[in-house]
């Protein structure tokens, strides 16, 4: 799943409607950490519903479509203060641990190796995973 238009928050929720929508096949939502975080609470759903939904987080510590909107209405580069609200850092989110405080296993992956042998696993396992994957 995706989105465009510079919509945040965007994979989480729709890839709980495709879920409910097909039953028995497995929904892929690809989401930054940024992203995420506003639509965080759908990580709960799609555990109390057992649905099959593999989310793989993609962890830049920052909210990257923001920083692309800045530079499409020609903010120029920002400044510490905004460089500052752009940044998820102070603290560091874990999304691992968060996924597995909503009821998702979660793993957390450093190479494309580990991504795809956490896919190959999320597959072959009914139920939702969280692929944490830092880049």
């Amino acid at each position: 799943l995706t989105s465009c238009g510079g919509a945040i928050g965007f994979a989480l929720p729709a890839a709980v409607g495709a879920a409910l929508a097909a039953p028995g096949r497995r929904v892929l939502a690809l989401e930054g950490d940024g992203s995420g975080m506003y639509t965080l609470q759908s990580l709960w759903t799609m555990a109390r519903e057992n649905l099959d939904i593999t989310v793989v987080i993609f962890v830049n510590r920052a909210y990257g479509i923001l920083r692309g909107e800045l530079a499409a209405v020609g903010a120029g580069t920002p400044g510490k203060r905004a460089e500052d609200m752009l940044s998820l850092r102070r603290p560091d989110l874990d999304w691992s641990s968060l996924a597995r405080g909503m009821g998702v296993a979660a793993q957390r992956v450093d190479d494309l190796q580990a991504l795809g042998r956490a896919l190959q696993r999320s597959y072959a396992t009914p139920g939702p995973t969280l692929i944490e994957a830092m880049l």
